[in-house]
Order: C-alpha cells, then sequence, then structure tokens
C-alpha cells in the first residue's frame, strides 16, 4: 500500500497547494477542511501522516492531535499562522512531531515531510537478522529493533521522534548532547531555534518516563549543556 497523506486545513488554497507538491512526490492526498472531518477521515482511511493546521472550524489542530495521539503515533506535522513561541511548545506539547509557521515554502515542507516519512519507516521496518540491541537502564528496557520502550513488560507509547532521542542519549551513558546536536542527529536537521523543539521533547519524554517509573528520573538536565542519561 502506498503512502497516503491527510492535509487538514480550513484555507482551501493552502490545502490545495501542499496538494500539488505532495502528489508530484507520489503521496497519495486525502484532505479535510475541519477538525471533525480530519478524524473521520483518518478512522476511515488510516493515512500514513498528516499535514494539520491549527487554527480551525469546530475542532481546533490541538484537539485533533490530542484526539490522534490517544491511539496512533503517526507522523504529525503542524501548521500555524501564529509565530508566538507558546504556540510552538503548545503544539509539540500535545504530540506533534514538527512544527512549521505560514507562510512557509513548499520545498521546505516536502523536505519536512520526507524526513518525518523516513523516520517512521524506520521505525516500523523490522529485520529479522538484525541483533537484539536493548538497552537496559533499571527497569526500562529500550529495544532499537522493534522500537518499543517498556518497563516490566509494560509497553510506553512514545512518538517515533521522542523514540530516537531517548535511544539517542541512552546509547551514549553520560554523556551530555546540546540541544542542537540532538536537533542535527534526530531530525537530520539544522534550525535556528531547535532549542525549543528539544525542550518540548525532553519534556515529553520525561513525563511518559516518570508515570510509568513512579518518579524515578532518567534523562538529566546539565544547565547550559544539554541533557544526558547516567546507567
Amino acid at each position: 500500500m502506498g503512502t497516503s497523506i491527510l492535509i487538514v486545513d480550513d484555507e482551501k488554497e493552502i490545502g490545495q497547494l501542499i496538494s500539488l507538491y505532495l502528489r508530484n512526490e507520489g503521496y497519495t492526498i486525502h484532505m479535510a477542511f475541519d477538525g471533525e472531518e480530519a478524524l473521520e477521515i483518518v478512522h476511515r482511511e488510516q493515512p500514513t501522516m498528516m499535514i494539520l493546521d491549527i487554527m480551525m472550524p469546530r475542532m481546533d489542530g490541538m484537539e485533533v492531535c490530542k484526539c490522534i495521539r490517544e491511539s496512533s503515533d503517526m507522523p504529525i506535522l503542524m501548521l500555524s499562522a501564529k509565530a508566538e513561541d507558546m504556540d510552538k511548545i503548545m503544539g509539540l506539547m500535545t504530540g506533534a512531531d514538527d512544527y512549521m509557521i505560514k507562510p512557509f515554502n513548499p520545498l521546505e515542507l516536502v523536505a519536512r515531510v520526507k524526513a518525518l516519512l523516513r523516520r517512521s519507516n524506520m521505525q516500523r521496518v523490522s529485520n529479522p537478522v538484525v541483533e537484539d540491541t536493548s538497552i537496559y537502564i533499571n527497569s526500562l528496557e529500550i529495544n532499537k529493533k522493534n522500537h518499543t520502550v517498556t518497563v516490566d513488560g509494560n509497553r510506553i507509547k512514545l512518538t517515533s521522534i521522542e523514540f530516537e532521542i531517548l535511544y539517542l542519549l541512552a546509547s551514549h551513558p553520560g554523556r551530555v548532547f546540546s540541544s542542537e546536536e540532538i536537533f542535527e542527529l534526530v531530525w537530520k536537521d539544522v534550525v535556528c531555534d531547535s532549542n525549543k523543539t528539544v525542550m518540548v521533547h525532553i519534556s515529553n519524554i520525561r513525563e511518559k518516563l516518570e508515570k510509568a517509573l513512579n518518579g524515578e528520573k532518567i534523562i538529566h538536565t546539565v544547565w547550559g549543556v544539554g541533557y544526558k542519561i547516567e546507567k
């Protein structure tokens, strides 16, 4: 089955522009113009990825993202006409993998889409000849082969981005990674505001881990430098 992308934006001209560029890349496109319609299409068509605007009628993008994250780790690229830091942080905290400000360069959007899909595909492909590559930190198991994180056999649901960040830190115990390094290694990109993006994803990972580990802290902040995991 081919890759399908759901574009959710009440501005039809923008949706059609995005659709044009992505169809030229060979993707199957679904379109929705409000949040409730988006959830219906997700349930019916099960798209591979979603491009989601924040400001929409009936149900906004934040609520849609929260609903999706209850049952799916599909890549979500969030769009917004707002450039304020808090809007970006809120978007990432609800579970979005990446965030772009309108107006945007369509070619950059296509590049971001390809990067998210590539990472998602890596998470889903299992090679039976690859040896088990689990990392254990007390009761926490991080399995690279299956892209799973478990505590005493109970799975912790992480997005593909969150998993890659956690595995990066856990596979280099004691090493401090700056936000810029994490962004460059995980997103395979360099941007000027990577610090806030990484900070929000780290916060989300911590919340999920500490909930499963009864408050035990795994990721440590080295103030002014970055983040690390000690085994």
